[in-house]
């Protein structure tokens, strides 16, 4: 669906980013299908810097989009969150990424199929890892049903091309359409709908 609508895009410059933010920011990294998708919850969050699209969890090192879609560099489409501690909390942040994805498909994400696609949680530290396990555990025991979301080890995420950062501000049109034509929002309507909101130990 997606080569349809950017295939006249020019592609930009494939850049590996550090896993890590500095200063006082810290970083998380989440697969939650389509990396257009991704943004928009964690750009509306206070506290988030900056978000990025891009590829974690493979082995190739700087894969162009079209080699992650095609399979075979085990890279997921993925974002990078940029955020200050002190404002919003992992844990928050690991509520807003259960509620932007399908947790029991684990072979894509609404329309998106593949690998490439698949849920995952990259924690960047330990104590990422252990929200991470705790938020699926909980989430498996509130919906009373096996969670498909992977906890990965991500050593390197790479910034996926320039035409698809902040894809749904430069193309509202185009990203409103794929969106609506994937069916997320009725799938996250049908899965989250009347779910009180994550319960995780601050």
């Amino acid at each position: 669906m997606r080569r349809l609508l950017t295939a006249t895009l020019l592609a930009g410059t494939t850049l590996a980013a550090p896993a890590l933010a500095q200063d006082d920011t810290a970083t998380a990294v989440f697969a939650g299908g389509c990396f257009w998708c991704m943004e928009p919850p964690y750009d509306d969050m206070k506290g988030v810097q900056t978000t990025v699209s891009g590829y974690a969890g493979g082995s190739t090192p700087n894969p162009t989009y079209e080699e992650v879609t095609a399979g075979g560099t085990g890279h997921a489409e993925a974002v990078k969150v940029v955020y200050d501690p002190s404002e919003v909390s992992y844990e928050e942040l690991l509520r807003t990424y259960w509620r932007n994805v399908d947790p029991f498909d684990g072979d894509g994400q609404f329309c998106d199929r593949g690998a490439s696609y698949r849920p995952a949680i990259f924690p960047q530290t330990q104590e990422q890892r252990e929200a991470a396990e705790a938020s699926k555990k909980a989430v498996a025991e509130q919906l009373g049903r096996e969670v498909a979301v992977t906890i990965e080890t991500a050593p390197a995420f790479y910034r996926a091309e320039d035409y698809h950062q902040n894809y749904y501000e430069k193309n509202p049109i185009q990203y409103k359409f794929y969106r609506w034509t994937c069916g997320r929002d009725d799938r996250l309507d049908e899965v989250w709908e009347d779910v009180p909101r994550l319960a995780l130990a601050e």
